[in-house]
């Protein structure tokens, strides 16, 4: 049995507890503990996600119980994926942190951060749905942390507000586990998808009233509509950096609806037909359409964004209510890049903020900022990659979604919603980076009639540059990936669709749950045969289609 597929959940767990009980007075420490942390987390992610790359599905069994009795981490492609994603982000945000002094604003912000990436590589490595409930508790509390992280009134309601809408998505998370388990007896996801398969159509009413309870669960957790209520708010006043971290928290209910929808009830299913046709893709629309009528009519830049991550959430959701391989492979892409561009802006907002002074976010004349130039730039990229105008990873997204949307029976109203809220966001964020940037120069240059021209340019330049290059640095950072992403545009699709295929061929997954206690089933590296082989490094010899670790 291979242990590296439980180190994602292990290592930050781990360092936060370490980081609580011998460094908590010791910020450096905690700096330095959680960055090296943060950068093993992402070498142990890419080796995983190389590993699931040739097909390879590794199982994890906690205290060696087989399935369905015991514990059990997946390694596939979509779950290393996921953890990849996140583990890319996770550096940049604590180096974000980092040079901004946010860390420093109030107490144990590092090992909070550590126990959210744990729930986070739980959530996406569980392969049984309690520990997904599990995972998803674990997330709560560490964010809620985050949240409040700093203090301040606005950031203690935004943060009540955000439990409280969460705790209600637990409670019906645990109705649908209950009516789960009443039903089939078990709630490992492979077992479940055996038996949700045999169960007689007459005799299914609790498996239909558990999986409308999960897709409700999972529209919370992704901020669809009408239960979109507690993100703006959340994220406009959560201290940046855990902004930026939030960015892959709502992909996290995104996932669950692909884990849950292509494993336990496929859309062959007569169990669950017309689920997405019926409610998913009207919801996704109307998310989308919300989203980009909040970025026309915010006041704050920090709203604004928020706004667009709904309207994001949205556009994603569209392409998985489509529920097709091209329409995962289309979320998929669409996931990496929104992740990066919320993230990059979110910290940008957190830039303005500081350089802005008293006026903060509002889309108010202002005095230009310190840095003004390199900002704008940066929010110029990100806003196009955001909005889905080319040449950026967002145009392509877009072109994916509205690709795999073609010949569904609601094309037309997916494409004018996509066309129309993506120019809607454009003069949105266009009216944003007006009223920051270009309209601060305007307001603050000299009048024909002023004479101390010299007095005014002094008063003008009297906020002075950060003394840390750590967070345009973490900002330039994620606008790279951005840009990686599109140039490897090709590459990544063909990595997305091969893991859209293995998410509708789920016969390998529940095979090496169910039948093959501590193995990996899948393709050799150059895509030969299924093969067994020993973990010692024996030679491969023809066998069953497994190989021991």
């Amino acid at each position: 049995m291979t242990h590296w597929i439980i180190l994602p959940v292990l290592m930050p767990a781990m360092l936060a507890a370490v980081l609580v009980l011998t460094a908590r007075h010791h910020l450096m420490l905690q700096r330095i503990f959680s960055m090296s942390g943060a950068l093993a987390l992402f070498g142990v992610a890419a080796g995983l996600f190389w590993q699931a790359s040739d097909d390879t599905i590794t199982l994890y069994q906690l205290g060696n119980w087989p399935a369905p009795f015991g514990i059990v981490l997946v390694a596939d492609r979509l779950s290393t994926l996921m953890v990849l994603l996140t583990a890319t982000l996770a550096p940049l945000v604590l180096l974000y942190a980092m040079g901004s002094g946010w860390d420093q604003r109030g107490r144990h912000f590092h090992p909070l951060f550590q126990f959210q990436l744990m729930g986070i590589m739980g959530a996406f490595l569980t392969g049984d749905a309690f520990n997904l409930f599990v995972f998803f508790e674990v997330l709560l509390i560490a964010s809620y942390g985050l949240m409040i992280h700093a203090g301040g009134a606005e950031r203690l309601r935004a943060g009540t507000q955000y439990v409280l809408y969460n705790l209600l998505g637990s409670t019906l998370f645990l109705f649908a586990l209950g009516a789960l388990y009443a039903q089939t007896g078990t709630l490992n996801l492979a077992d479940l998808a055996l038996r949700v398969a045999s169960l007689d159509l007459a005799d299914s009413a609790g498996i239909r009233v558990a999986a409308v309870l999960l897709l409700m669960v999972f529209a919370i957790k992704a901020a669809v509509l009408p239960l979109h209520f507690w993100l703006p708010a959340s994220y406009s006043e959560a201290p940046a950096p855990v902004a930026a971290l939030f960015a892959i928290m709502t992909k996290v209910g995104a996932y669950g609806i692909i884990r849950v929808y292509t494993l336990v009830f496929p859309p062959d299913l007569a169990i669950t037909q017309g689920l997405f046709d019926t409610w998913l893709m009207p919801a996704a629309l109307l998310t989308l359409a919300l989203g980009m009528i909040g970025v026309l009519g915010a006041s704050r830049v920090d709203r604004l964004v928020a706004f667009s991550v709904i309207g994001s959430m949205g556009m994603l959701l569209s392409a998985v209510a489509v529920f097709t391989p091209a329409g995962i492979t289309a979320a998929l892409y669409y996931a990496i890049h929104s992740t990066f561009a919320a993230a990059a802006l979110f910290l940008l907002v957190d830039v303005m903020r500081e350089r802005r002074g008293g006026i903060g976010t509002q889309l108010a004349d202002a005095a230009p900022m310190a840095g003004g130039a390199l900002v704008a730039g940066m929010f110029f990229l990100a806003a196009i990659a955001m909005t889905g105008l080319p040449p950026l990873s967002g145009f392509l997204g877009k072109l994916l979604i509205m690709d795999a949307a073609w010949g569904t029976p609601l094309v037309w109203w997916i494409w004018g919603v996509i066309l129309s809220g993506s120019l809607v966001a454009v003069v949105g964020f266009s009216r944003a980076g007006s009223q920051v940037f270009w309209k601060a120069h305007q307001a603050a240059d000299p009048q024909p009639d002023e004479t101390d021209a010299e007095a005014d340019d002094t008063a003008r330049v009297d906020v002075s540059l950060p003394a840390s290059p750590l967070p345009m640095i973490a900002i330039g950072g994620l606008v790279a990936l951005l840009v990686a992403l599109t140039a490897a545009a090709g590459p990544v699709n063909r990595t997305l669709a091969a893991t859209a295929a293995q998410l509708f061929a789920p016969a390998p997954y529940i095979d090496i749950v169910m039948t093959t206690p501590g193995k990996v089933i899948g393709k050799g590296g150059h895509g030969d045969d299924a093969y067994a082989k020993d973990g010692q490094g024996d030679d491969a010899k023809p066998d069953t289609g497994q190989k021991d670790h």
